[in-house]
């Protein structure tokens, strides 16, 4: 099958995306001087835009390649959280997975970039675990769009800002598995093995090592190798998927007959910046797992279009043009 048969099947997909969802909040700035009152820099703001991320940013990444997503999170019912809502209109996504919050700030994330560098940034944020009253509205809010809509796979987007946690995790993976939805994950350290039985498990190599408590971890395949079959043992994750930063990507598949594993090299690219690319990586590959395409497939395509964000400065979703000529030139 063709990458452009591939994309044109994504179409047809729906993906849920459950975790934490954030404002990303950029003040483009101009600096000339430093400041007479305290060593510092003196950022002219020039420009101010507020863009969707965390787990938004996912969903984004999957209605850029065609397919619907379908975000459940949890909110403040406060400015921030209108702000949020009105991005979720502007950028075309559905807003009733949404649940209102009365204890908690909607999280945003300020970054300041002067002279086009990332000079500060400022979180405005609630990392507290949700109530046992919100936990129990937010997966009944899943269990809604679960029985009113077809999905093909979900993702959790674990930020560690609360609004996942051991017994949320543990209720929607379930109720994924009894109507044989593959579950992606992108865990965060706090959750990190409560992700028990996911299809797709997606640390980042820092991530691996902290999850499995060891530094000697090394960014070689048999050493991941190694590292991804104590997670199978532990977890009974079928795919571990570990992103290397300019390594590139590892994939170990546990679901295989061989329990193959693949490592491939990042492509070489100009670096703008980092942010997001995570978010990519794990789109793609739940999109490849709602198709159940092979494992290096999986790899492959995720790869690259990590790869491919990481050329814009600040938190985009793919370009799905540009994504399908990539691959069909690799």
């Amino acid at each position: 099958m063709s990458y452009a048969d591939i994309f044109s099947q994504f179409e047809a997909l729906t993906i849920m995306v459950v975790g934490d969802v954030m404002i990303d909040s950029y003040w483009w700035a101009d600096v000339r001087r430093i400041s007479p009152e305290a060593p510092v820099p003196v950022c002219e703001v020039k420009e101010k835009e507020n863009r969707l991320g965390g787990a938004a940013n996912v969903a984004l990444n999957i209605a850029a390649m065609g397919a619907k997503p379908l975000l459940c999170s949890v909110v403040g019912n406060d400015k921030t959280g209108l702000t949020l809502r009105e991005l979720f209109v502007q950028r075309g996504l559905s807003a009733e997975g949404l649940v209102a919050s009365e204890q908690r700030p909607t999280s945003i994330k300020t970054r300041i970039i002067g002279n086009n560098t990332q000079m500060l940034r400022i979180d405005e944020e609630d990392s507290s675990v949700l109530s046992e009253k919100e936990q129990e509205m937010f997966v009944e809010r899943v269990k809604t769009l679960f029985d009113n809509n077809r999905i093909d796979a979900l993702v959790f987007q674990d930020y560690d800002k609360g609004v996942l946690s051991r017994e949320v995790i543990e209720r929607i993976t379930a109720l994924a598995h009894s109507k044989s939805v593959p579950v992606c994950v992108d865990p965060k350290k706090r959750n990190f093995a409560y992700y028990k039985d996911a299809d797709l498990f997606k640390p980042n190599f820092k991530e691996l090592k902290e999850g499995l408590k060891s530094d000697e971890i090394k960014a070689e395949e048999q050493s991941l190798m190694e590292a991804a079959k104590l997670l199978y043992d532990k977890m009974n994750v079928q795919k571990v998927f570990v992103t290397l930063s300019e390594r590139g990507v590892f994939l170990a598949d546990f679901g295989s007959k061989d329990r193959k594993s693949v490592l491939l090299p990042a492509c070489v690219r100009k670096i703008a910046d980092v942010s997001g690319a995570g978010d990519t990586v794990i789109s793609l590959a739940s999109l490849c797992m709602a198709l159940h395409l092979q494992a290096e497939q999986v790899a492959h395509i995720s790869n690259i279009a990590g790869g491919l964000v990481c050329e814009y400065v600040g938190v985009v979703p793919i370009d799905k043009t540009r994504l399908l000529t990539e691959l069909e030139k690799a």
